[in-house]
């Protein structure tokens, strides 16, 4: 707590001197380092984004001692092009969908768009379907061919936010871009959408976070995403354009938010509501073949089609 304390009163001091400073340089401003400090976290603590397009906002987790991540803020995204839908190709004007990660190579101080940091596109699984593109960010300026733009002000906080993790010895940060928020009625409103499949393969990574409050393993193999998966030989010898060796997909273990005996009942409750889910979203897709053998543990075959 006193260090909590001790990081917002730096804040002040140094904003009333930031004026000067680039702003890349610039502190977490006072307001979120009072938020910081209500909620027992710090600016050097990892961080977790997640980008919801149809609802234009862009949230910020942070990870406490628990190894959960716990919501800090979530901020509007000024603008954004294109369509509900993954970017395809160079030029389309489309904002990337899918699991990225972010290192301090990815951030961009001297960006013509105020500040900004790449999300990696095309990754993986982007490059095994033949997308293309690059430069995909979020950035200031308000202004979009393709990227996720905040304003200046957003941005700056955002960038300080990012930074003062990595700086903090966080490798890399995890960004999950979601069509839209991936919840079941949702789902069933897009559920004719010729992104379905894809949109189900993001949901998992989705419906996983909302279970734990942890950053869910990604893989790739046949072209899809695999979210969870423990695959036989390990992860090491897959390849994107390949096939799947056999792999059982591990349940995540459910977050505790309150404590306390008194939630187990609802918490496992929870977790039998996102299984039942899970199996509803599966349906759409008559080919997959994915079997809820216990609690902890949904065993798989070699392929998903």
């Amino acid at each position: 707590m006193c260090a909590t304390i001790g990081l917002f009163a730096a804040a002040l001091m140094l904003a009333g001197c930031s004026q000067g400073i680039p702003p890349h340089l610039k502190p977490v401003p006072p307001e979120a380092a009072q938020r910081l400090a209500s909620k027992g976290m710090s600016t050097k603590d990892p961080i977790f984004i997640r980008i919801f397009k149809k609802e234009a906002e862009l949230e910020i987790w942070k990870q406490k001692d628990d190894g959960r991540f716990h919501h800090f803020k979530t901020y509007p995204i000024c603008n954004f092009s294109g369509k509900l839908g993954p970017k395809l190709k160079q030029g389309d004007r489309q904002s990337p969908e899918g699991f990225y990660s972010v290192g301090k190579g990815q951030l961009n101080p001297k960006s013509k768009f105020h500040l900004a940091f790449n999300l990696g596109f095309p990754n993986r699984f982007d490059r095994a379907h033949g997308y293309t593109g690059a430069h995909l960010m979020v950035h200031g300026d308000c202004t979009s061919a393709g990227c996720y733009a905040m304003t200046d002000a957003v941005i700056e906080e955002i960038y300080a936010l990012a930074r003062d993790a990595l700086d903090g010895g966080q490798a890399r940060f995890h960004v999950h871009a979601f069509p839209f928020r991936m919840t079941d009625e949702n789902f069933a409103t897009h559920r004719r959408s010729k992104w379905a499949s894809f949109w189900v393969q993001l949901k998992r990574g989705y419906d996983d976070f909302e279970i734990s409050h942890q950053v869910p393993t990604v893989d790739i193999c046949a072209r899809r995403y695999h979210v969870n998966a423990k695959f036989r030989g390990g992860r090491n010898r897959l390849r994107p354009n390949g096939p799947c060796p056999p792999y059982t997909r591990v349940a995540p273990i459910p977050w505790n938010g309150i404590g306390g005996d008194q939630d187990r009942d609802a918490l496992e409750a929870a977790f039998q509501t996102v299984t039942k889910r899970a199996g509803r979203v599966r349906s759409l897709r008559p080919t997959l073949n994915v079997q809820n053998k216990s609690r902890n543990i949904i065993t798989s075959g070699a392929r998903e089609n």
